[in-house]
C-alpha cells in the first residue's frame, strides 16, 4: 500500500506532467512558432482604430504570400506565420476600401504575439465601375511630366483605381542603390498624390541589381532583386476584389542569376491554389502581371540574340522564350475552377489584344506610359486602357492615348 508521501508525490508528477501539456498549446508558444492574429473591421470614422459598435467583417480572406485564410464571424483571423517576404495583406473585398491593405511584421515575430489589424472603409455601390490599365512608366526625372499626364487622366476619367503592370522605374537593374532608390522614391512621391488607389506588380526594371557585371551590387545586399520593390510597394503578389470580380497580381518576372525572364515560381503557383480555394467557384477572376503569359509582339520585334534581353533564355539547359511567362501553363491550370475573362500585362510597350476561339479568356497588353515605341516598321502610340465593370462582367476596354505626343 503507498505511503500518503508516495501519493502525494505521484499527484503532484501529475499536475506538473498537465501543466506541461498544457503550456505546449498555449497561445503564448503558438505565438514563439509564428502565429499571427489580428481583426479586419469596419472602419467608419476612418481613424484606423477599432472603436466600440465597429463591427468585424466575416469571410475575408488574409495572407502571408503562402497561407490563405478567413476572417470568423467577428472578423478575427490567425495565421500560422509570417511567410517568407514578412508581411500579411488583405484581400480587400468588395464594397469597400483600404488605406492600408498589407502590413510588415515587425523583427522577431517568430518569437512574439504579433497582431495585425485591418480598417476597411465602406465603399458606395454603384451599377458599374471602371478601372484603368496602365503599364511601364519608367519614371525619372526627364519622363516625370508623362506620369502626371497619367494623374491628369485618372482625375478626368475617374474610375474606382488604376493598375500600373510594372516597369514603375527607368532602371534598377543595372545600376547602383543611390540611383535605383532615387527612381523608387520619385514614384512613391507622384503616385501618392493620385485620388484612387493604384495598385502594382514589379516589371523587370524593378530588379534591383541583378546585373551585378554593370550595377556592382552584390547578391548579398539587403535589398537585392526582389527585395528593394518589396521594401518600397510591398507585396509582389497578391489579390483584392472589386464590384464582384477578383484580382490577381502576380510577379511574373523571375531571376536567374544575372538575368530575367518570364516566369510565374512555384511559391506564387501554391499561393494562388489558396487564394482561388476561398473565392466563390462562380466569382470571376483577373489577373495582371509585367511580362505577359502570351504575346505576338515577340514575333512583331524579330528574333534578338544580342544582350542584354535576348529573346531566347536558357534555364536549367531548356531553351525558352524569355519575354512570355514560360509556365504560363501551369498558371492557367489553376485558374480553370473559375470563369476567367481577362489577362492583363505589359512589358511590350503596345497596346496588344488576343482572342483565341475557344477561349474564354483575353490577353490583353497596354501601351507604355514612358513613350511611343516603334518597332516592325509600324508606330505603337502611348496611352492607357480604360475597362468598366458591370454586373461582373468586364467590357472590351477602351484605349485612351496619353496625348503627349506629336502625331
Amino acid at each position: 500500500m503507498m505511503s500518503r508521501h508516495v501519493r502525494q508525490s505521484l499527484r503532484l508528477c501529475v499536475v506538473l506532467l498537465a501543466l506541461s501539456v498544457s503550456a505546449a498549446v498555449t497561445p503564448t508558444n503558438a505565438y514563439q512558432q509564428g502565429i499571427i492574429t489580428g481583426t479586419v473591421f469596419v472602419d467608419r470614422n476612418g481613424n484606423l482604430r477599432r472603436d466600440r459598435g465597429e463591427r468585424g467583417l466575416s469571410g475575408v480572406a488574409v495572407s502571408n504570400q503562402q497561407d490563405v485564410v478567413l476572417t470568423d464571424s467577428d472578423g478575427a483571423y490567425r495565421l500560422p506565420g509570417a511567410g517568407a517576404t514578412g508581411m500579411v495583406f488583405v484581400s480587400v473585398p468588395s464594397g469597400f476600401a483600404a488605406r492600408t491593405w498589407y502590413q510588415r511584421t515587425p523583427a522577431g515575430a517568430a518569437l512574439n504575439p504579433v497582431a495585425t489589424d485591418f480598417a476597411l472603409s465602406p465603399s458606395p455601390p454603384s451599377a458599374s465601375v471602371s478601372f484603368i490599365h496602365a503599364s511601364d512608366t519608367h519614371i525619372a526625372d526627364a519622363s516625370v511630366l508623362r506620369i502626371r499626364r497619367l494623374r491628369a487622366l485618372v482625375d478626368s476619367i475617374r474610375p474606382a483605381f488604376v493598375i500600373i503592370t510594372g516597369d514603375l522605374v527607368r532602371d534598377a537593374l543595372r545600376v547602383g542603390e543611390p540611383e535605383a532608390t532615387g527612381y523608387y522614391e520619385l514614384f512613391q512621391r507622384e503616385i501618392a498624390l493620385f485620388r484612387r488607389p493604384v495598385w502594382t506588380v514589379p516589371g523587370n526594371h524593378e530588379a534591383f541589381g541583378i546585373e551585378r557585371d554593370k550595377s556592382g551590387v552584390t547578391a548579398s545586399h539587403p535589398l537585392y532583386g526582389r527585395t528593394m520593390y518589396r521594401h518600397y510597394r510591398g507585396p509582389d503578389y497578391y489579390s483584392f476584389n472589386a464590384d464582384g470580380v477578383h484580382f490577381v497580381g502576380l510577379n511574373s518576372v523571375d531571376i536567374d542569376d544575372t538575368r530575367y525572364y518570364g516566369h510565374v515560381d512555384s511559391a506564387q503557383l501554391a499561393w494562388l491554389e489558396r487564394d482561388l480555394a476561398v473565392v466563390s467557384k462562380t466569382t470571376p477572376v483577373v489577373t495582371f502581371n509585367h511580362i505577359p503569359f502570351f504575346s505576338s509582339m515577340e514575333s512583331v520585334h524579330g528574333l534578338s540574340e544580342a544582350p542584354p534581353a535576348p529573346s531566347i533564355i536558357t534555364i536549367g539547359g531548356k531553351a525558352q522564350f524569355r519575354h512570355t511567362v514560360s509556365n504560363a501553363a501551369d498558371v492557367m491550370a489553376r485558374l480553370t475552377s473559375h470563369p476567367y475573362p481577362l489577362a492583363l500585362g505589359g512589358h511590350i510597350h503596345a497596346r496588344e489584344r488576343l482572342r483565341f476561339e475557344g477561349t474564354p479568356t483575353r490577353f490583353e497588353q497596354s501601351a507604355a506610359i514612358v513613350a511611343p515605341t516603334a518597332t516592325g516598321g509600324m508606330m505603337f502610340t502611348s496611352g492607357i486602357t480604360v475597362y468598366r465593370i458591370t454586373a461582373g462582367r468586364i467590357d472590351d476596354g477602351r484605349f485612351v492615348p496619353l496625348g503627349l505626343d506629336r502625331r
